[in-house]
C-alpha cells in the first residue's frame, strides 16, 4: 500500500510548479518583493479559514504550542521569503526551468540539515538516490552554459547559480523548521499540526512582508492588491501547494520530502515547453529521466 506522504508530496510538487508558473508571470507585472508577497497574502486567510473549519466544524483539537514552535515557524516564515525572492531574481537571469533546476540543490542540503539538527539520518541507498538526483541537476544545469563542463564549473560563481544554490539552501532550513515545529506540538493528529503549523507561518509571512512593503515599496503593496485577479491565483495555489508540503513534513522525514519532491522538474520542463515555449534538448531529457529514476530508487527503498 502507498504510505499517504508519497501522493501528497507529488501534488505538493504539481501545486508549486503551478504557483512558480504563475509567480514568474507576476515578476513582469510587479516587482520581486510583491511578487513574493502576493503568495502570502492571498493564501494566509485560505490557511486560517481551514484551520478554523477543522476546528469547528470537525471538531478536532488544535494543539497548544510553546516556545520551540513559535521559533520554528518564524524561521520557517523567514527563509521561505527569502529563498522565493531569490529564485525570482535568478528567472530574472536565466530562463524558468533552468532557475528552479539550480534551487534543487535543496535536496541534498536538505538531507544534511534534517540528520544534523533533527537527528534524523537517512540510509544509505537513499543517500545513493540523492546523489544520483544531483546528476540529473548537473546534467541540466550543464546544458545551458557556454564552455562545456570547464565553463559549467566557473558558472557556479555567477548571480544566477549563486542565487539558485542559496534558494535551495534556504527552503531547506524551511523544510527542516517545518518539520520542527510541527514535531514540537507532540502527539496531536497530524492533520491538525500541519494546519496549525501552516496558519501561523503564513500569517507571520504576510504580516513581515506586508510591513516592509509599506516601509519600503508603498507603491508595490498597493500594486499586489490591484492585481488582486492574477495575484488570487498565485495565493490559491501556493497555499494548497504549502498544505500538502507541510503535512508531508508532518508524516516523514523533511528530506524523504524533499528528494521525492524533485518530481516537480517533470512538471517544470512541461511548463516551460507548454507555456513560456523553452525547448528542452535530449541531454535535458536525459537529466530529467536520473532524477525520475532517483525519485523511484528512493520511493521503492523506503
Amino acid at each position: 500500500m502507498v504510505e499517504l506522504w508519497i501522493p501528497i508530496t507529488v501534488a505538493g510538487a504539481f501545486l508549486q510548479c503551478t504557483r512558480t508558473a504563475l509567480q514568474k508571470g507576476l515578476a513582469s507585472t510587479l516587482g520581486t518583493s510583491a511578487a513574493n508577497f502576493v503568495r502570502y497574502a492571498y493564501g494566509a486567510p485560505i490557511a486560517a479559514l481551514a484551520l478554523l473549519i477543522l476546528a469547528q466544524g470537525y471538531g478536532m483539537a488544535v494543539p497548544m504550542p510553546g516556545l520551540a514552535f513559535w521559533l520554528y515557524c518564524l524561521l520557517a516564515g523567514l527563509t521561505q521569503i527569502w529563498a522565493t525572492s531569490l529564485l525570482i531574481l535568478a528567472f530574472t537571469l536565466r530562463n524558468f526551468a533552468v532557475g528552479t533546476t539550480f534551487s534543487k540543490t535543496e535536496t541534498a542540503q536538505t538531507a544534511l540539515l534534517a540528520t544534523f539538527v533533527l537527528g534524523e539520518p537517512l540510509s544509505l541507498g537513499a543517500w545513493g538516490a540523492i546523489l544520483l538526483c544531483l546528476v540529473g541537476i548537473l546534467v541540466l544545469a550543464q546544458r545551458r552554459i557556454a564552455g562545456g563542463w570547464r565553463g559549467f564549473i566557473e558558472g557556479f560563481s555567477d548571480r544566477a547559480a549563486l542565487m539558485g544554490i542559496g534558494s535551495g539552501g534556504l527552503f531547506g532550513v524551511t523544510a527542516v523548521a517545518i518539520r520542527g515545529a510541527s514535531l514540537s506540538l507532540g502527539a496531536a493528529p497530524p492533520l491538525s499540526r500541519a494546519a496549525l503549523t501552516l496558519s501561523v507561518v503564513t500569517a507571520l509571512q504576510t504580516a513581515l512582508m506586508g510591513l516592509y512593503l509599506a516601509w519600503r515599496e508603498p507603491t508595490e503593496l498597493r500594486r499586489a492588491f490591484t492585481t488582486w485577479r492574477q495575484s488570487s491565483w498565485v495565493g490559491i495555489m501556493s497555499v494548497g501547494g504549502s498544505a500538502c508540503w507541510f503535512l508531508a513534513f508532518t508524516l516523514e522525514n523533511a528530506a524523504y520530502v524533499r528528494a521525492l519532491g524533485q518530481v516537480e522538474l517533470v512538471f517544470t520542463f512541461l511548463a516551460a515547453r507548454l507555456f513560456f515555449h523553452e525547448r528542452s534538448t535530449a541531454i535535458e531529457i536525459l537529466g530529467v529521466l536520473l532524477v525520475v529514476a532517483s525519485v523511484i530508487i528512493l520511493v521503492l527503498l523506503h
